[in-house]
């Protein structure tokens, strides 16, 4: 479950956490400054949750007027619909609305690897570059492949995992 805290914009007032868009309007509603009157404005902070729903929430760059989008997409959305959103918004340059009603059908190509290295490894396996000899695979200098593939995909760790992407 993710925890957030409404931090008052108003340093005479206390602040709240809440789990839900119910639970802050109903915390919202009572709260009040020093001189009892009402609180408005609040900045929104992520306090607990998984590692990939708090990469969400800096990418979504959560406030007091979309933070109920975010638990709502956090909660309904799974890992590689929230992986999409992160590179999409955080690393390619998507906006948010053109992401966050879909996430899967930003044209993007994803690998849980390590490094490039690694995904010129792959792709030599996968016969990307064609049929190549068992006696000539020792020769392959996989360190300049990823160097040439380091043009077209970027690397990100997002929750303590690394991954390679490509956006078009």
């Amino acid at each position: 479950m993710i925890q957030l805290f409404a931090q008052p914009c108003d340093v005479s007032a206390t602040g709240f956490y809440f789990e839900s868009a119910e639970d802050y309007e109903a915390k919202a509603k009572t709260n009040r400054n020093d001189y009892g009157q009402s609180v408005e404005e609040y900045e929104i902070q992520f306090i607990d949750g998984d590692g990939i729903d708090c990469a969400m929430a800096k990418a979504w760059e959560i406030n007091q007027a979309n933070f109920a989008d975010f638990l709502e997409a956090a909660d309904d959305w799974d890992n590689e619909a929230k992986l999409r959103y992160i590179i999409a918004v955080g690393e390619c340059g998507y906006a948010h609305d053109d992401v966050a009603d879909d996430p899967s059908r930003i044209d993007m190509t994803l690998y849980e690897l390590t490094s490039m290295c690694e995904l010129a490894e792959q792709f030599v396996d996968e016969g990307l570059f064609g049929d190549i000899p068992e006696r000539l695979q020792f020769y392959i200098d996989y360190d300049a492949i990823a160097r040439d593939l380091s043009v077209d995909y970027s690397e990100v760790s997002i929750a303590g995992t690394h991954f390679i992407f490509h956006c078009a």
